[in-house]
């Protein structure tokens, strides 16, 4: 704990302490009264729990150990990163680039070259990239140059087209007319799309240049990006270790400088996850701000859905311009560019979710969050911790909610060929000739052998965290909350923990608006960070705290 606050269950405890004292004390001159063993008994039961919960965590612990030590005499001698940037443009922002192309000072074909330079530099080690249009990337980029050098309204380019002349990427499951659209399986290895996702065209319309799609799960849902049709694509920072899902190929080839921004998407962690693991700034707006058409195999927008579409980027400037391009015509239910007084917020922090399925928040996330916690507290003359209700159920929760959205795992996986199941894949696996990854292959035992949810108690649990939250937040407040256990892990051992991601998707399934906060490096050269949570709508305070903190700690390192 941070500091030596004590809450209502502390004191209870300690009554009853004081009551088994004073009964062992008294010996046999009275037997306790019916009350009285009613709460040495209530007494007794939260002990042996605690011990219980104790002894959990520790093994849990010792097994993360286990896991680590011996993946890691598999892969560390095999750790490499990417080289050092050259070409200081790939360390801007792409607000800093485009008022630069819009002024003159640089063109736009200078700018797209360096950045297709660069992901031709390390696409061979990270395998983010899955297809470029650097040919037509270039082309469109000439055209910028042209139009500004015949002379433009400057402020009307600034408003019309922020982001005029700027090279982005986005995820292969997000539509861009004439690329592929695989959504990482091979049934769909040949499909093109025939129009942009919505969020897409807004981009373009902003004069956003695309240049690439990356890599992704199968579906979009795994917290590692591999699959059958790509591969698996590799941490920047150290090739070893995963780059998270499902928008793990932009997380990987934003952080080596590929591209200064990417749309990105998120359904249970999908945005925040990559940008953890590769040291960026992710963010996961309110729901129903960006639209979702074309989003993975979405073909229309449709309400009550946890999925949204978000940024990625290096710099917390980019957040606001870029989201409200995002948002389009619903830039209106939020208030962007609203002042913050970062003094008279109100600050909460949670130091873990609770759930013993989860590992252990180590001691370099613990510390980070501790920082954020200490810097804002110096800010705002208070930091106050909570506990969200149902916060250990997070994976159960999530789980329910993933029931209720418009998608069918077993007939999509099979690129709606027909509806497989576990046994007929793990069969499959098993003679070799399985045509899915073993991620999705546990997906499937999930859904056919393990019990659902009980809807009226996920209900329930979700209405009663939502309103706490809220409340507690309400328009001037924010939540400090780990990003994950720890930092990314070794490929493949994801496999063995598969409930961590957990401390991202609690906020899909309440719905609120999240920035995951690059916080520099640990101590083995791997990205650290904390997530900012606010009430819904009030985006503006999260992106105000990612200034703040990038501006204290640093925010995104170069991985080289």
């Amino acid at each position: 704990m941070f500091d030596n606050d004590t809450d209502s269950s502390d004191s209870d405890e300690e009554n009853n302490i004081q009551l088994w004292r004073q009964i062992v004390l008294r010996g046999n001159s009275r037997k306790p009264d019916t009350q009285e063993c009613k709460n040495i008994l209530e007494f007794v039961k939260k002990l042996c729990f605690s011990i219980l919960k104790f002894l959990i965590i520790q093994l849990h612990f010792f097994f993360d150990r286990i896991i680590d030590f011996i993946f890691g005499i598999f892969y560390d001698k095999k750790a490499k990163k990417v080289p050092p940037v050259k070409d200081p443009l790939l360390l801007e922002s792409a607000v800093s680039l485009a008022k630069k192309i819009r002024t003159r000072q640089v063109t736009s074909e200078d700018v797209v070259k360096a950045y297709i330079k660069r992901c031709q530099e390390v696409n061979s080690l990270i395998n983010a990239i899955v297809e470029e249009r650097y040919s037509d990337a270039i082309e469109e980029a000439i055209a910028v140059d042209a139009m500004i050098e015949k002379g433009i309204d400057i402020e009307m380019i600034k408003m019309k087209q922020p982001f005029l002349g700027i090279p982005f990427t986005t995820k292969e499951s997000n539509q861009a007319k004439g690329m592929i659209h695989s959504m990482g399986i091979l049934p769909r290895c040949n499909i093109r799309s025939e129009k942009d996702a919505t969020v897409v065209g807004y981009l373009k319309e902003a004069g956003g240049i695309l240049i690439a799609k990356t890599n992704i799960p199968e579906l979009n849902l795994w917290i590692e990006s591999r699959n059958k049709v790509y591969g698996q694509t590799n941490n920047p920072y150290n090739t070893t270790r995963t780059v998270g899902g499902s928008s793990g190929g932009e997380g990987a080839i934003i952080a080596a400088c590929g591209a200064p921004i990417s749309i990105a998407s998120d359904i249970g962690g999908s945005t925040r996850m990559p940008a953890f693991f590769n040291g960026l700034f992710g963010f996961k707006p309110s729901e129903g701000v960006t639209p979702i058409a074309g989003i993975g195999l979405r073909e229309e927008d449709y309400p009550n859905t946890m999925v949204s579409a978000g940024p990625i980027c290096k710099k917390a400037e980019d957040l606001t311009l870029f989201l409200k391009v995002l948002a389009g015509p619903n830039t209106t239910m939020l208030r962007l560019y609203d002042s913050v007084n970062l003094a008279d917020l109100k600050v909460y922090y949670q130091e873990c979710s609770g759930d013993l399925r989860v590992s252990k928040v180590n001691k370099s996330m613990r510390v980070v969050l501790k920082k954020a916690v200490e810097h804002l507290k110096n800010l705002t003359g208070s930091a106050t911790k909570i506990k969200i209700p149902g916060s250990e159920y997070s994976f159960k929760l999530w789980k329910y909610w993933m029931s209720r959205e418009n998608f069918n795992f077993k007939l999509e996986i099979t690129g709606r060929k027909y509806v497989t199941n576990a046994k007929k894949e793990l069969y499959n696996f098993i003679t070799g000739s399985s045509e899915i990854t073993l991620a999705a292959i546990m997906k499937l035992v999930d859904e056919d052998f393990l019990p659902k949810v009980n809807a009226k108690w996920a209900e329930e649990v979700t209405g009663m965290a939502n309103k706490f939250l809220t409340n507690v937040l309400g328009h001037d407040g924010i939540l400090l909350y780990p990003s994950a256990p720890f930092p990314a892990v070794y490929h493949y051992s994801s496999l063995l923990r598969p409930f961590n991601f957990s401390y991202w998707c609690l906020f899909n399934v309440l719905r609120f608006p999240v920035c995951q906060v690059p916080m520099g490096l640990d101590e083995n050269g791997l990205p650290v960070g904390i997530q900012v949570v606010a009430a819904p709508y009030n985006d503006h305070l999260c992106i105000a705290v990612a200034k703040e903190l990038e501006k204290a700690f640093g925010g995104w390192v170069p991985p080289s």
